[in-house]
């Protein structure tokens, strides 16, 4: 099922419509089983640990890439042989299909560094 988020692509959000509810946050987050629901199932989580600072830096820089060409952008918290991603969409103060479509994608980036670890 993962797959499937990885094929879509983030849209726009224009605010206005209300967050997933926890019933459709958590069947997302079967498909992104390493992330974490957190706060209400407003946001979603995961950290990456790395043998080095410089690791995870080069994961940060692709998280950013990819967040660029997706236009949709996590808040990103790391430092030496970590990376913590946080995503929740702010114009709507919670998930959306986007956050999830971004955290598959994520794991896709780790997937290709066989250095990284990732933890809850």
């Amino acid at each position: 099922m993962t797959a499937e988020l990885i094929q879509k692509t983030c849209t726009p959000c224009r605010g206005g419509i209300p967050p997933l509810t926890r019933d459709e946050a958590e069947a997302l987050q079967a498909q992104t089983p390493e992330w974490a629901l957190l706060d209400d199932a407003h946001r979603i989580e995961r950290t990456f640990r790395f043998k080095n600072f410089r690791e995870a830096l080069t994961f940060v820089q692709d998280v950013g890439e990819l967040a660029e060409s997706e236009g949709h952008h996590p808040d990103i918290n790391f430092g030496w042989g970590y990376a913590t991603v946080s995503l929740r969409t702010k114009k709507i103060k919670g998930l959306d299909e986007n956050d999830f479509i971004m955290a598959a994608k994520i794991d896709r980036l780790a997937g290709q560094s066989d250095t990284s670890k990732a933890e809850r």
